[in-house]
Parts: structure tokens; C-alpha cells; sequence
């Protein structure tokens, strides 16, 4: 399991980092052939408080890569919903696995 952390605009952050290492981890438990896991956090101008810190994860894994992201008001939230969408990208795509 390789994650990879990337910063735009946003200073790196180990708790943030552990919380999102933390939550991956079921992830590449369940599916063992996820490999990677690049997380992108930046920051954007908008006229809402409840958007605005863009949460970001790319899973490289067999076929096309799987991609979510959340824009939310923490980094935290955002990184919770992230992992849900890519959940269900996970279960779409073991399904269509074949194993020989």
C-alpha cells in the first residue's frame, strides 16, 4: 500500500494525514488489489462556508483509475465522504473482476 500526499495551497498536516491513512486502510484491506492512493487536499475561493477545502483521492487499481472528491468547510468531513464514494467505486469494479 503506497499513499501518496499532495498540498495546494494547504500546509501538510501529520494528524490529517494519520486521519486519512486511518481511513484508507479499509479500503486496501477489503480490496486487496487497490495499490496506490494519491490524496490531493487544496484550497479554494468561494462565496460559502461550508465549501471550500477541495478533498481529493485517486486509487490506482486494474482498468481505469477510481476518483472522488468533496469540497466541504474541513478537510476531515470531506475526506469521510471521499472514502464512502470510493467505496461503492470498489464494489462496482470487484464486481466486474474476473478471477481465473
Amino acid at each position: 500500500m503506497t499513499i501518496q500526499f499532495n498540498y495546494d495551497g494547504v500546509s501538510g498536516s501529520e494528524r490529517l494525514e494519520n486521519y486519512t491513512k486511518e481511513k484508507l486502510q479499509t479500503i486496501f484491506e477489503r480490496y486487496d488489489w487497490v495499490t496506490r492512493a494519491d490524496v490531493f487536499f487544496k484550497t479554494e475561493n468561494t462565496s460559502s462556508d461550508q465549501t471550500g477545502m477541495i478533498s481529493q483521492i485517486r486509487l490506482s487499481a486494474p482498468g481505469p483509475r477510481l476518483f472522488a472528491e468533496e469540497s466541504q468547510d474541513n478537510f476531515e468531513e470531506g475526506i469521510s465522504k471521499v472514502i464512502t464514494q470510493l467505496k461503492t467505486q470498489c464494489e462496482k469494479r470487484k464486481a466486474t473482476i474476473v478471477k481465473h
